[in-house]
């Protein structure tokens, strides 16, 4: 489940009617997927498979021609360097689209008339952050995050820089369900 805050507000929204409400009037998608039951050991080919008719209806409706699973873990080779990448403030020219499988990460959205939001998410979140959104993400304490990603260029999508500066000093505060739950 996500929660979404807004800090400069001192206002955290939970629920998914709520969630999605707030998103889908900043122009952002957000669904809830069920879980498909998949094996430890299970591959990117067995997770596209899984999820092959969710995936399809995608592509459909927001034209995206293809899609592949990103498998992120403390020990990924890399990792700082690639995290440092999207840490940075930046858009791209087409949508960025995450069904989140495992681990939780925070996108950072920076609309241009309003205040940054932080969106965690989670095992069953599917995010759309359309084209030009300004935004930034971080994984959470456990830098582990497993997603299905969807493209509408089959190379992939290339980060544009904002060097606005609006990153800095946001820490990617990971809250969960059960702190909010118990706040």
């Amino acid at each position: 489940m996500a929660i979404v805050r807004v800090p400069d507000e001192g206002r955290t929204i939970e629920g998914d009617g709520a969630v999605a409400a707030f998103l889908g009037s900043q122009g952002i998608a957000y669904e809830r997927w069920s879980a498909r039951p998949l094996g430890q050991g299970a591959t990117s080919a067995d997770v596209l498979a899984a999820y092959g008719g969710e995936v399809e209806d995608l592509k459909r409706s927001g034209g995206y021609v293809t899609a592949d699973v990103i498998d992120v873990r403390p020990g990924t080779e890399g990792l700082e360097a690639m995290l440092a990448k999207f840490r940075r403030e930046h858009w791209h020219d087409e949508d960025e689209v995450r069904f989140i499988l495992e681990g939780r990460g925070v996108f950072h959205i920076h609309p241009r008339g309003g205040p940054v939001f932080a969106i965690e998410v989670g095992p069953g979140d599917l995010i759309r952050v359309p084209r030009g959104t300004w935004h930034w993400f971080d994984l959470c304490a456990d830098r582990r995050i497993r997603a299905i990603r969807l493209f509408q260029d089959p190379s992939g999508w290339t980060p544009h820089y904002t060097d606005s500066g609006a990153e800095a000093g946001r820490e990617p505060v990971c809250l969960g369900p059960a702190w909010v739950a118990g706040s």
